[in-house]
């Protein structure tokens, strides 16, 4: 299918997908869908409110109360989802697609990695839908008791995703919530709605009873604060920006639901003068302008030592200069625009700040005149308290600093309200572990960066959230401890 093919083809499901049914908005309002290379609406979708918010919780709640799902054997909820990662595998063509069409990321990169990545989510845990396990207590109460514990679903769930990987981060929640035997009210970002549609089509096909997974699209204003504040969410998990996360920590607060955030961050990446500097320019590079900047975990902030510095920022200036920004559907691509308008020109007033607080070592301008394409951008010279050093800017914008010493640059890494990620770079064992060890932050890469797996534990410190996606720690996010005490003295 040539490039122009890939983007005209029709888009399959653009309603809300409710009780197993698609469904119009209780309003009849739409939202556009924008191509964010070209700047052109290609698609309208259903416009949800909350109404519509009440009828899907509705949907999830006989599902989970009266449904088969939370009462099927374990083995056959994990068959189901199984069955889901192979269908997204088997849909990659087409999911890729409308990742790139709603997103703007590269096509290769949405098909090769972003659906293989969904896909492994659910494989992974639809292995723990057979190993959700309490535990035998022996207790020193007088008498004799056989006492244990259960860990069983929450309930309902909703679930309010980000558009930065439309596809991947509603499969770090769905595929757990379902494994654990909840059911799950979706809103995929409004900028981003399609492959959270077309994920629920899937479920239907893999054997999720009707009901079990619910699709509202809207905007966070109504739809999302529908679902944070819904008496009958039983949780509610987030990933987006913190001052967002705020308000759905004081939406849930009505019936104190469970809450888990995934928030912002301004990741620290540290160079230190023993690092093979070839490994570690590539690695920053791409710490930063993947995705065009736009991941939370991004490695926006650099710190590299004195003795390397000169020699470090040349080559990574050198090498920003040619990556190649354009359109997601070219194959010579390496990272497409930002998603939006509204984000496009956030971007941008926070180069134009770069441009006030620091030198602009490269980049720092919006591509062409269509499409919200920003040049990859190096700042050298910004204070530590410049809005460019401070605020996450989540777009392909990197600000490089100096250090001299560990103890300075631990404490320049740490001296930020958020906690999500670092880097560091070093050809010594003792320097990797003890710096590690002192960071204070979620995940921590160690001569490389951006590296996530379906097993590996992510979530932040501080003020980038509460609670953790994926590995085995997600399920006691999704599941309830019951303790369960039995006289056994007749």
């Amino acid at each position: 299918m040539t490039a122009a093919n890939l983007r005209t083809a029709p888009v399959e499901h653009t309603r809300l997908h409710i009780g197993g049914e698609w469904v119009d908005a209780s309003g009849a309002g739409e939202l556009d869908t924008v191509d964010p290379a070209t700047g052109a609406v290609f698609a309208r979708v259903a416009r949800g409110e909350a109404a519509d918010v009440d009828r899907a919780v509705a949907a999830a709640r006989a599902a989970f109360e009266t449904g088969p799902w939370p009462r099927m054997k374990p083995k056959e909820r994990a068959a189901a989802l199984w069955r889901l990662g192979d269908l997204l595998l088997a849909d990659a063509a087409e999911m890729g697609r409308i990742e790139t069409l709603d997103q703007g990321k590269p096509y290769a990169i949405a098909q090769a990695g972003d659906v293989p990545t969904a896909a492994g989510l659910f494989h992974y845990m639809s292995g723990y839908a057979t190993k959700i396990e309490g535990e035998t207590i022996p207790i020193s109460a007088p008498g004799r008791y056989h006492t244990y514990t259960r860990r069983e679903p929450l309930g309902v769930v909703g679930l309010i995703v980000p558009w930065n990987f439309p596809l991947v981060i509603t499969s770090w929640k769905v595929a757990p919530a379902l494994a654990a035997g909840n059911t799950v009210v979706l809103k995929p970002a409004e900028a981003t709605p399609l492959s959270a549609l077309r994920l629920a089509a899937l479920a239907l096909e893999a054997g999720i009873p009707p009901g079990v997974l619910n699709v509202v699209n809207g905007y966070g204003s109504s739809v999302g604060a529908a679902l944070a504040a819904h008496p009958g969410v039983d949780k509610v998990s987030f990933t987006g920006s913190t001052a967002t996360g705020r308000k759905i920590l004081d939406a849930a607060g009505g019936n104190l639901k469970r809450v888990t955030l995934e928030l912002g961050g301004k990741s620290a990446n540290i160079v230190f003068p023993d690092a093979d500097l070839g490994k570690a320019i590539t690695g920053s590079a791409d710490a930063i302008f993947f995705n065009a900047g736009q991941a939370c975990a991004a490695g926006s902030r650099l710190y590299v030592h004195n003795s390397v510095y000169d020699e470090f920022v040349s080559g990574l200036v050198e090498q920003t200069k040619r990556i190649r920004v354009g359109d997601g559907f070219d194959p010579q691509t390496q990272i497409g625009p930002v998603a939006s308008r509204e984000h496009f020109d956030r971007v941008n007033a926070y180069l134009d700040a770069g441009s006030r607080e620091g030198t602009i070592l490269t980049g720092g301008r919006r591509i062409g005149d269509a499409g919200y394409f920003v040049e990859p951008t190096v700042i050298a010279d910004a204070a530590p308290d410049a809005h460019v050093t401070c605020e996450e800017i989540f777009g392909p914008v990197v600000v490089v600093d100096r250090f001299t010493s560990e103890d300075d640059v631990v404490r320049a890494a740490n001296d930020t309200r958020y906690g999500l990620a670092a880097g560091i770079w070093t050809s010594r064992v003792g320097t990797a572990h003890r710096v590690a060890e002192r960071l204070r932050a979620g995940t921590v890469w160690v001569n490389t960066y951006g590296v996530f797996d379906p097993s590996m534990p992510f979530g932040g410190m501080k003020e980038s959230g509460w609670g953790r996606e994926m590995g085995h720690e997600v399920l006691h996010d999704y599941t309830d401890v019951k303790t369960v005490c039995v006289d056994i003295d007749d």
